[in-house]
């Protein structure tokens, strides 16, 4: 584990009062720090709070090379997260997880494109490698909370006794919220969890790092996956499985040929671009026959589907126990998806879910979560 521990070293204005959101405490907690200015002003807030902060990099991939370089990965991220902790007089460490990210995420998300399929690997990022690395950290390092600059909420209920139940809660920035991204936390780690940006919007979170001189408050956010900056996955396949990507036909959903492509890796359901049919009505991937190599095209309406089923469940709002009966909720099929009225039904493994109105392109391994009003409820992943 390497570790650099931080010292100030320069005279700096330091944080003003706590913002009205967060409690004065003296409590150690443990923020993930990637770099961005999310992780930063929320590390900030909670040093400018009277939390004993600690502040933790994880080293997923490496960044080499213009196509590599991206958030969260590259060399410059990390001394973005030292600098932060040294302005702010934290303890910092860098933690190599590069072997777990490639084996969990990575190499899934690599065999999920071959397979047909649009993963989701944030989310897998977060079960498998960050949180629960960090939750052993905590452990060793003595601290009782574990904060992220994510845009989402929790609430904690009391239960009676020793025990509370934690809500995972979308974020009040709808446009940046991230509870979809969490829905597979566990109940125990939950209630560890805090979010400080939370409340805020990511103009507010921006304001409130420029108010404290966050080094990094004005630096732009990525837009891509951490590990495929460029947004070129079929590129990215390519280059980490060479030589894998087999040549198929573009059907109509008849079966009549209408062209042909070079791997299924460079679709998914929904995409009208790069399909190089020539003129004519615009056609939209409706889904992909990884058996086969096909890649079925249609029209804009042949993209919008009622029902769908996942596998692989997890429900926060019961501890990790399925519900036993149907149930009304809300389901979104994708990050930039707005929650739509559907009937829930737990099946063996995962659930079913039926909507009030035909949903727009709904895809195979993308996460379908499923929530009562703001709550996040549980979810899965697409089958």
């Amino acid at each position: 584990m390497e570790r650099h521990l931080s010292t100030r070293s320069g005279p700096l204005d330091a944080p003003r009062a706590a913002a009205h959101h967060i409690r004065m405490t003296g409590e150690r907690v443990l923020v993930a720090m990637s770099g961005g200015v999310d992780s930063s002003v929320a590390a900030a807030l909670l040093h400018e709070a009277g939390y004993d902060v600690v502040g933790v990099t994880l080293h997923l991939w490496d960044a080499e090379g213009e196509q590599k370089v991206g958030r969260c990965c590259a060399p410059e991220d990390r001394d973005d997260a030292r600098r932060v902790c040294d302005w702010l007089g934290l303890p910092h460490y860098v933690l190599d997880e590069r072997a777990a990210f490639r084996s969990d995420v990575v190499d899934p998300f690599l065999g999920a494109y071959l397979a047909g399929e649009t993963p989701i690997p944030c989310v897998a990022c977060n079960q498998s490698v960050k949180l629960g690395r960090l939750e052993e950290l905590a452990d060793t390092l003595g601290a009782r909370t574990i904060a992220t600059g994510h845009y989402a909420r929790i609430a904690i209920d009391p239960a009676g006794g020793d025990e509370a139940r934690a809500r995972l809660l979308r974020g009040r920035d709808r446009a940046k919220d991230q509870s979809y991204f969490l829905f597979g936390v566990r109940q125990a780690l939950l209630a560890r969890m805090r979010f400080p940006l939370g409340e805020l919007t990511k103009a507010e979170a921006r304001a409130e790092g420029r108010r404290l001189g966050v080094p990094n408050a004005d630096k732009p956010d990525s837009q891509a996956l951490c590990f495929v900056p460029d947004g070129d996955v079929g590129g990215f396949v390519e280059r980490e499985r060479p030589g894998i990507g087999a040549p198929g036909r573009i059907v109509d959903d008849t079966g009549r040929v209408l062209g042909e492509h070079e791997g299924v890796h460079r679709f998914t359901v929904g995409q009208r671009r790069g399909l190089g049919l020539g003129g004519g009505a615009t056609r939209y991937v409706l889904r992909i026959v990884a058996d086969t190599g096909d890649v079925v095209v249609g029209d804009e309406p042949s993209l919008m589907s009622r029902r769908l089923r996942a596998r692989g469940a997890s429900w926060i709002d019961r501890g990790g126990g399925a519900p036993s009966a149907s149930f009304d909720a809300s389901v979104r099929v994708r990050y930039r998806h707005e929650p739509a009225p559907a009937r829930v039904t737990p099946i063996e493994g995962g659930f079913e879910a039926e909507f009030t109105e035909p949903q727009r392109a709904i895809a195979r391994g993308q996460a379908a979560v499923v929530y009562a009003g703001d709550e996040v409820v549980g979810g899965g992943f697409i089958a």
